[in-house]
């Protein structure tokens, strides 16, 4: 098996599976994503009501996104993946994560994150980042606990499904920070 085909490969753990997101799941990962959800302003696309089929075909039919569906105890709770693979480069982007509501505040999400980072830094890759918008307080306080490095703010980057035009913090984790974090943890 190559490395890229490691990274996409099912993550089962007590409680937990990640899966490569795909067509059949549309439904089970509609049910999650309310329209009324205000989170929505804040992510690039919205995943609900008459945009939710959209989005959906967009990132399945993307090459350079790679989204995990998430269960907890056999239950759809959110989306995670891969973004921008540079296998060339050693690095990716860990992001497109949206969390159910009522997963949310719940530590999901930090069981989730170096569960999606392990498995890169076992495939050889050196650097992983993170991409959020700078109003997403919630998600740049959630890398950060993670150990992530803010290295600056690309100005006027995307524009939103709203027509906001966001700035956009980078944040990564390298592999020997990772791995230094891990030891001092015990």
């Amino acid at each position: 098996m190559n490395r890229i085909d490691q990274l996409l490969a099912p993550i089962d753990v007590p409680g937990l599976s990640l899966e490569q997101l795909r067509a059949e799941h549309r439904e089970e990962l509609r049910a999650i994503c309310p329209a009324d959800d205000p989170v929505w302003d804040i992510y690039p696309s919205r995943w609900a009501g008459a945009d939710f089929d959209a989005a959906f075909d967009a990132t399945i039919a993307n090459p350079d996104r790679c989204p995990f569906l998430i269960h907890a105890d056999g239950v759809a709770v959110g989306m995670s993946g891969y973004l921008h693979l540079h296998p060339e480069d050693n690095a990716l982007e860990l992001g497109g994560t949206y969390m159910a509501p009522a997963a949310r505040g719940t530590g999901l999400n930090s069981r989730i994150k170096p569960l999606l980072i392990g498995r890169a830094l076992d495939c050889g890759f050196t650097r992983i980042e993170f991409r959020i918008d700078v109003r997403n307080v919630r998600s740049q306080k959630a890398v950060e606990k993670l150990g992530a490095v803010r290295e600056g703010v690309l100005r006027k980057q995307r524009i939103t499904w709203t027509g906001h035009v966001r700035d956009t913090i980078i944040y990564s984790i390298l592999a020997d920070e990772w791995r230094d974090r891990l030891v001092a943890q015990g």
